[in-house]
């Protein structure tokens, strides 16, 4: 840490690059809730409470703020990440469904105030657990009555139950539940609906769950759900604009079936928006970890004994490399929290293209992106921590399992990471064929991989590259069904949308440095950055050179050239560390064996 406190300017540069627009009192109203004693219930109760904490700390309307909804998210993925899984699916799926596509009726507004105040917890059903691809053909059915008005909810076979975490059954749990609504015996597509699951006394009429369901990397209530024949109050229906008039009729601004399924999963943007910035702070808080585990721990290997872990050229690649991943996750955070704003204000049609193996990118093609790009490299990012720091980096204390866990499991969950490349690449190539793609800049003659703008143009020419790569390859094949024509092809479609989504993130970076004017912060950050794009390039080595984006003789340089920049680094890692770490007493800043057993000894003979 530094010796003096920083300066003022520096200080108010730092936070703004890493908390966005939040201002400190709400930081420090944040930094209390979750740091507050909790009662010592166990289980649901205390859940509740930490919900109701949480939700104290934001604006009254939800969305008002995006800054403050990423930033609290985010500290609690530091502090816990099972708690943080559940705040994303209360507040912005949950919460967000009723708030973005319900009309703000009486009866739906009172679960509002209680899921607002952590008197209920938020749910949300969407994942049949029976088949691939669920979200494209939900079986779960919700049949108007037209003589009540009522919805009946009914999952029809077990292959239609739902996955999700709500099996925590002594406490009110709402959830929303996205059901094929069927009106005269009419599919009109898929919309979501506001459900009771518990109350206090536990399941309700009509609901049930399996037994628990164990997943270790991210312990949560996880259970199956059925309905059978549950009534469902008209108010319950989350029509987004929809409505059926006294004689059936029934209307819908989407227009079609798949226009209604990209409609109702628009909440998806805010957990999409927001996701980078939760990477950002797990991927600070660990890389942070490993660089002072790195700085303090000795070695007494024969080469140098005595010497720090971080003087060796292994070590500095791989967690000052991970410093420039979450920095560079930082930078993608502002990015994509400013495109959900202008997809907010923004009127018309912004989903990305037509559905294929997921509707995600329907939705909106580069958050989606963003998201898969965010949580992959976050989970590689706290992966590497925690083998750099040894045994250290695998006691639960030091969170770095957590932290690793939480990301891992989201490269599936919040929308399938792979089929989200899949479907951009994918996409990409179609654009190409009809000469809608774009011919990118190279990188200027001579300019050295340790610029920070050589990373960004490198990943769009390699874009180009694979997106012409794979026009060719999809006219030469056979041009049978769509299936035929891209069975092949898929593995390079994923690394299409992956490269898009890197790009995204590099142009992110550049932005970033752009507006810093601290003169040691720029230094520093440009440093960072430019690490980041040599990390990158190693890691995406082999296909830069199948398609001869970068010739040998790059790749190989680049070893000096990360080299070269961790020497650049090293003298501004007391800056860094202090303005890339939370307070010690929400996350553990040194990943250090000791803490785990402070206190906690025992000595034998003793009276």
């Amino acid at each position: 840490m530094p010796l003096e406190p920083l300066p003022t300017a520096t200080r108010d540069e730092i936070q703004r690059l890493v908390h966005g627009t939040c201002d400190p009192v709400f930081l420090s109203e944040l930094h209390q809730a979750l740091t507050t004693g909790l009662p010592d219930d166990s289980g649901g109760r205390q859940l509740l409470h930490r919900l109701g904490l949480l939700g104290d700390t934001l604006p009254h309307d939800l969305f008002e703020d995006p800054a403050r909804l990423a930033a609290a998210h985010a500290w609690v993925a530091a502090t816990d990440p099972s708690l943080c899984l559940a705040a994303l699916v209360h507040h912005l799926l949950c919460l967000g469904s009723i708030i973005q596509l319900g009309d703000g009726a009486d009866e739906v507004t009172g679960r509002i105030k209680a899921l607002r105040s952590g008197r209920a917890k938020g749910v949300y059903l969407i994942t049949e657990a029976g088949s691939a691809n669920s979200h494209l053909a939900t079986r779960t059915r919700a049949e108007l009555d037209p003589e009540t008005g009522e919805f009946t909810l009914h999952t029809p076979d077990v292959q239609a139950a739902k996955f999700g975490s709500a099996g925590t059954l002594d406490i009110p749990q709402t959830a929303v539940v996205l059901a094929r609504l069927f009106t005269d015996g009419t599919d009109r597509g898929v919309f979501a609906f506001v459900a009771d699951l518990t109350d206090d006394a536990g399941l309700l009429p009509g609901v049930e769950v399996s037994s628990p369901i164990g997943l270790g990397a991210l312990p949560l209530d996880y259970v199956q759900v059925r309905f059978h024949q549950v009534r469902l109050p008209h108010a319950h229906w989350l029509a987004d604009g929809a409505s059926i008039a006294p004689d059936g009729a029934f209307h819908d601004p989407a227009g079609s079936v798949e226009r209604r399924l990209q409609r109702t999963l628009r909440v998806g943007q805010g957990l999409w928006a927001t996701m980078p910035a939760v990477a950002a702070a797990t991927s600070r808080q660990s890389a942070v970890q490993a660089v002072t585990y790195a700085q303090a721990r000795s070695t007494r290997g024969k080469l140098a004994p005595g010497v720090p872990l971080l003087t060796y050229r292994t070590q500095q690649r791989a967690v000052l490399g991970a410093l420039a991943d979450a920095f560079a996750l930082t930078c993608a955070a502002h990015g994509a929290r400013v495109l959900w704003e202008e997809s907010r204000t923004a009127s018309g049609d912004q989903s990305g293209a037509e559905m294929g193996f997921s509707p995600w990118t329907a939705v909106h093609q580069p958050l989606a992106a963003y998201k898969a790009a965010a949580v992959r490299l976050a989970a590689r990012v706290s992966a590497e921590c925690q083998r750099r720091c040894g045994f250290s980096g695998h006691l639960d204390a030091n969170r770095l399992a957590a932290y690793h866990g939480f990301h891992h499991a989201f490269d599936a969950a919040g929308g399938d990471n792979q089929l989200i490349f899949y479907d951009i690449g994918r996409a990409l190539a179609e654009a190409g064929t009809t000469g809608q793609a774009t011919d990118p800049t190279p990188p200027a003659a001579g300019t050295p991989p340790t610029s920070a703008y050589w990373w960004p143009a490198v990943a769009r020419r390699h874009q180009h590259d694979l997106t012409r790569h794979l026009v060719e390859q999809s006219r030469a094949g056979d041009l049978g069904s769509p299936f035929e024509r891209w069975n092949p092809l898929l593995e390079d479609a994923g690394l299409l949308g992956e490269i898009y989504a890197n790009a995204l993130v590099a142009e992110d970076v550049t932005r970033t440095l752009a507006g810093i004017r601290d003169r040691e912060l720029a230094d520093a950050l440009r440093a960072l950055a430019a690490l980041h794009g040599v990390t990158a390039a190693r890691r995406w080595s082999g296909p830069l050179l199948a398609l001869e984006t970068l010739r040998p003789a790059d790749i190989q340089a680049l070893s000096d050239a990360a080299d070269e920049l961790c020497d650049e680094i090293l003298p501004h890692l007391p800056l860094l560390t202090e303005a890339f770490a939370h307070p010690d007493d929400i996350a553990p800043t040194a990943c250090d064996p000791a803490l785990a057993a402070e206190g906690a000894w025992t000595r034998g003979g003793t009276a």
